[in-house]
């Protein structure tokens, strides 16, 4: 049964690509302003189930349902799922030739807002707002105008991910190692806008293996998955007994 109170429940997931099994009867909630994250070796499905929440026409749901707010979330195409309020940061943000990166953003934020019934915002005022927040979470104003992600760092892809996130404003966010190649001060604007949005009620889900960084963020839950299912749930007790132990001993209490 759905968790009424949870803005995503997700309930008995299996996904598959190809002919392999990726995630294998995958449940949880997560409610507004919750904040949720993933730990888990490497290709145990956490990055599998941010794609296929976003709609990643790869990645096939053979069983299983997810519901946001109340609504089948997996009967949304791909941009409906963005305009209702989900947002996923990848793992490793490609490049968007020929796509002026302001442009690209301007375009998916006035998306949205048309979708809530909002004013569409004009070149001034948004680049107004975007050069603000750019400012804030230290990425150079002048990225904007380039293609997107075209010649930049790490850490500067990660920052343009940041940006997209405070622009766009999303009930639920998925940050897929977000803080992969970011310096201190990168963490540090992600612990920072991470904490101001969750005060405004957006949720997040959190793939991460930098303790520092989970210790910072609070999560209320924390959960391992390894082969596509979720083998232990705990607090934030777990994610430092993982970074103690690593994943192979917890694997073998799981089995236990």
């Amino acid at each position: 049964m759905t968790n009424i109170s949870s803005l995503l429940s997700v309930r008995n997931l299996r996904v598959e690509v190809g002919e392999r099994t990726v995630l294998d009867g995958i449940s949880l909630d997560v409610p507004a302003g919750a904040l949720v994250v993933l730990m888990g070796a490497n290709g145990s499905g956490k990055s599998t189930l941010g794609l296929t929440l976003a709609g990643h026409p790869r990645y096939r749901v053979s069983d299983g349902s997810a519901q946001f707010d109340g609504h089948d979330l997996l009967a949304l195409k791909p941009e409906q799922r963005a305009r209702a309020g989900l947002f996923v940061s990848l793992q490793s943000p490609p490049d968007i030739p020929g796509v002026k990166n302001g442009l690209f953003l301007r375009s998916a934020l006035n998306a949205i807002r048309e979708s809530r019934g909002d004013t569409p915002l004009d070149a001034f005022d948004f680049l107004k707002g975007a050069r603000g927040l750019a400012s804030e979470l230290g990425l150079d104003a002048k990225l904007l105008s380039r293609p997107v992600n075209e010649g930049f760092s790490g850490g500067e892809r990660k920052r343009n991910e940041l940006l997209q996130l405070a622009m766009l404003k999303p009930r639920l966010a998925l940050l897929d190692e977000i803080d992969s190649g970011l310096d201190v001060d990168g963490v540090r604007a992600v612990v920072k806008l991470v904490q101001a949005m969750r005060a405004q009620g957006t949720a997040f889900i959190v793939v991460s293996h930098y303790l520092q960084l989970i210790e910072s963020l609070t999560p209320d839950a924390v959960l391992r998955l390894d082969q596509g299912r979720i083998a232990e749930t705990g607090t934030l007790a777990l994610a430092q007994e993982i970074a103690r132990t690593g994943f192979a001993r917890n694997a073998q209490v799981a089995e236990v």
